[in-house]
């Protein structure tokens, strides 16, 4: 079996006292993944980490709330339970 190969997504900013630079390391299939989502949103690669942060501390939010998330198939109304581990 051969390991993932990890990428880095090296985010710099320049001359903004209010924004920090960090290295992310990601396997190859998960920056696949981000690059996929970046293009079909039309984002840059930062903006869609900036958005899965966002989402994530909202939900996560909710969650602490005692509220659960749920998903809903349009067509046949079945829902499923999105859980945060």
């Amino acid at each position: 079996m051969i390991a993932p190969v990890e990428r880095e997504l090296s985010v710099s900013v320049v001359s903004d006292p209010l924004k920090k630079t960090m290295t992310l390391n990601l396997t190859v299939r998960e920056m696949a993944v981000l690059e996929e989502l970046a293009a079909k949103k039309d984002l840059s690669k930062t903006a869609t980490m900036r958005l899965a942060l966002r989402l994530l501390q909202a939900v996560d939010a909710k969650v602490q709330m005692g509220q659960k998330l749920y998903v809903e198939d349009e067509r046949t109304k079945d829902k499923s339970e999105l859980v945060l581990l």
